[in-house]
């Protein structure tokens, strides 16, 4: 009987303890809106809550662990390497290819000449636009006082810990460079700089005027070292009579090839350069195609990078059109007519 009271007795004890601890944890606590600066109810337990007046959300417990300066040098590091190349490939292409092409026909040199200036002066301004120019700086607005922030004023800002101002839904923190970026893409070591709503632009015509030039380069380099290639003295003969089977074939490419490649041994050393800059300008074309096709994917879709990892984590569909491709690039709405009718159709595609 008395252990039957003694437990009973520690029942009762963790039950009050039970409800002592969810009433505790049912109660609220009063805390103040960073958006408009009025007191805000929330539960005690609750981590992020949102304004009921001004729409601000508000992050507690948030770790802030900012440490730029070795992101900045490694930055800078990676510009002055893209300035460096980009310069070498200029110099070292006027350099093996235009005496060449000179030799064949003056007219066509001075023409070509014309072409790597253009492109050059298109390349580089693109370059120092997207790497050199604000990213997106958001717009500054009113906060913290409930006066002058007005009903829903801040819906869905929440607050950046690092930049200590507001930070709107269309907003990303850069811990790369330190600031608050409007639609930001993603940070871009290349160029040193994010990609957002300022010099998202300018950085598609850098990749757009990069593969144009670099698939130039290859067309040139490969021209002018036929050219200069040396021939051999001593070259197969090989007759084809009757029935040719397959291996066959690979043989006689196989020993042309071969034959080939025993004669780069006595390539100049222009021509050693026009190889070189071939095979580099052929791989950088082909993945900065690749690299503009998906931002241009995401641009038909009227998205950026980081918004589209936003949406496959919310499933959020989105309206794809041409029309999105227009607007990026500031065309006025009257160039749409004259788009194919298939281009101008308005469909909403589902995953």
């Amino acid at each position: 009987m008395v252990a039957n009271a003694v437990q009973e007795e520690d029942q009762s004890t963790s039950t009050n303890e039970d409800r002592d601890q969810s009433t505790s944890a049912n109660e609220d606590r009063e805390t103040n809106c960073w958006g408009c600066g009025l007191r805000v109810s929330v539960a005690t337990f609750a981590s992020v809550f949102k304004c009921g007046w001004c729409g601000a959300i508000t992050k507690e417990h948030v770790v802030k662990n900012d440490n730029i300066r070795l992101r900045r040098c490694l930055d800078r590091f990676f510009v002055i390497i893209v300035i460096s190349f980009m310069l070498f490939f200029i110099c070292a292409g006027v350099w093996a290819v235009y005496p060449i092409i000179f030799s064949v026909s003056y007219f066509r040199g001075v023409f070509h000449l014309a072409i790597i200036a253009i492109l050059s002066i298109c390349t580089l301004s693109s370059f120092f636009l997207s790497a050199f120019q604000p990213a997106g700086i958001p717009p500054l607005i009113i906060w913290g006082s409930f006066p002058a922030v007005g009903q829903g004023g801040l819906d869905n800002y929440t607050f950046c810990h690092y930049c200590s101002k507001p930070k709107s839904p269309m907003a990303h923190h850069c811990r790369s460079c330190g600031t608050c970026v409007l639609d930001m893409d993603h940070h871009c070591p290349f160029i040193g700089n994010c990609v957002g709503a300022a010099n998202h632009r300018c950085f598609i015509l850098f990749l757009l005027l990069t593969v144009i030039s670099t698939f130039y380069v290859t067309i040139m380099t490969s021209y002018s070292a036929l050219q200069i290639w040396p021939h051999q003295e001593n070259e197969p003969v090989i007759r084809l009579s009757g029935y040719a089977n397959r291996e066959l074939i690979f043989g006689v490419l196989k020993e042309t090839i071969l034959a080939f490649l025993r004669s780069a041994v006595f390539l100049p050393v222009r021509g050693l350069v026009l190889v070189y800059l071939f095979l580099s300008s052929l791989s950088v074309s082909i993945g900065l195609s690749v690299l503009l096709w998906q931002q241009l994917s995401y641009i038909y879709v009227g998205k950026t990078y980081l918004s589209h990892l936003r949406a496959v984590d919310s499933e959020e569909v989105m309206e794809r059109d041409c029309k999105n491709i227009v607007r990026f690039f500031g065309c006025s709405s009257m160039t749409t007519a004259y788009l194919p009718s298939y281009w101008k159709s308005r469909k909403a595609h589902t995953k």
